[in-house]
């Protein structure tokens, strides 16, 4: 198993039939060979919303929108600085070290992405590095949230499951974290397909949340769930990324995957946290709420409006991946709302072009508390 500190190695519309084709050969194949256990949950974390897509040198961004795994976060807050057009550094206090993923997710109106380009110890902290598009490719300013977690050991209660990957566009883990002790692995299928295979974690049925983000410094990239199978052994999710183009590319990636635990990893504490898969319909085990409430979906889809009761405390974060064997993305339309403890979240998907679309997805919302 390689262990990540940083990196900057390098990473028309196939039709859905196609795509579908390859997620059925790689459903077929044996599953993936798998490495060394990664195998406390999680023990270094930080999450922001950046809510200036212009900011000034050391911007603090939405206090009430950031938190972290180290020492007084309100009076040492997260910190950002914008390095080129759509490009930024967020530092992360004092929680620098080896291993973990990071997610990002577009907050815009009109259609963008937001991807990892990387992510490194800086002194005492951790550093990570986000850029965003517009539709055609070229870099763009936004706003977008964003997270880092790394996970050691095993929880010493487990409810529920947890579990990550960095996967190198090869199929290469680079870092990876299985709350069962197992070995995570991934296989490489065609030009931008990849299985990843979580043992032990999850259930026979779906149950949990997904998210998926594309890595690479060099260009822009974007990624998903294009298909998720569950079984008694674990959990088969296959990835698909794809280039500014819409085409399958080959990139590296982060995944991870929860069930009864908050985005980034802990349950119980966090109290307040909430997560729900629309493919058409609920499922049941994929719409979770800590406060045993119901979440709703309502919108057209320009956007969507999840609605969490009873959850909503500040500092909080969410994010949102497309599910699918289309080349759509998903992200947040806007920051979410608070009204009365519940929370909204309004979630965009666009066509390659940048139009409005009705897709799948997933969302997860998540409180430090």
């Amino acid at each position: 198993m390689h262990v990540r500190t940083s990196h900057l190695s390098s990473r028309p519309v196939r039709a859905a039939m196609l795509v579908l084709g390859m997620v059925a050969a790689l459903l077929a194949a044996a599953l993936p060979v798998a490495g060394p256990a990664h195998a406390a949950v999680p023990d270094r974390w930080g999450f922001a919303y950046l809510d200036n897509a212009t900011p000034p040198p050391g911007y603090a961004p939405d206090p009430s929108r950031q938190w972290g795994s180290w020492a007084s976060p309100s009076a040492n807050p997260v910190k950002v600085d914008q390095i080129g057009l759509g490009s930024y550094v967020v530092h992360f206090p004092l929680i620098g070290g080896p291993g973990g993923i990071a997610h990002a997710t577009a907050v815009n109106s009109v259609a963008h992405w937001c991807q990892i380009a990387d992510w490194k110890t800086a002194g005492p902290g951790q550093d990570v590095y986000v850029n965003c598009y517009l539709p055609s490719g070229a870099p763009d300013n936004s706003t977008f949230t964003v997270l880092y977690t790394s996970s050691s050991g095993l929880p010493a209660t487990p409810p529920g499951s947890y579990g990550y990957l960095n996967s190198d566009s090869s199929g290469t883990v680079l870092t990876q974290y299985n709350s069962a002790g197992s070995a995570n692995a991934v296989s490489k299928g065609s030009t931008g397909i990849w299985k990843a295979w979580l043992p032990s974690l999850g259930l026979s049925s779906y149950a949990g949340d997904l998210q998926v983000t594309a890595v690479d410094p060099k260009q822009g990239a974007r990624c998903k769930v294009s298909d998720w199978t569950p079984g008694t052994a674990g959990q088969t999710v296959i990835v698909a990324c794809y280039d500014a183009s819409s085409k399958p590319y080959d990139t590296e990636w982060t995944l991870s995957y929860s069930y009864l635990r908050a985005v980034h990893g802990p349950a119980f504490p966090p109290k307040s946290f909430g997560y729900l898969w629309f493919n058409g319909s609920l499922p049941a085990l994929t719409n979770y709420n800590s406060s045993g409430a119901t979440n709703t979906l309502g919108g057209s889809g320009a956007p969507f409006t999840v609605t969490m009761p009873s959850v909503a405390v500040p500092s909080d974060t969410a994010h949102a991946t497309a599910y699918g064997p289309s080349a759509d993305y998903c992200g947040l339309y806007r920051p979410w709302g608070r009204t009365s403890g519940s929370v909204g979240l309004y979630v965009a998907c666009f066509d390659p072009g940048g139009a409005p679309v009705k897709t799948p997805f997933f969302a997860a919302y998540t409180s430090a508390f």
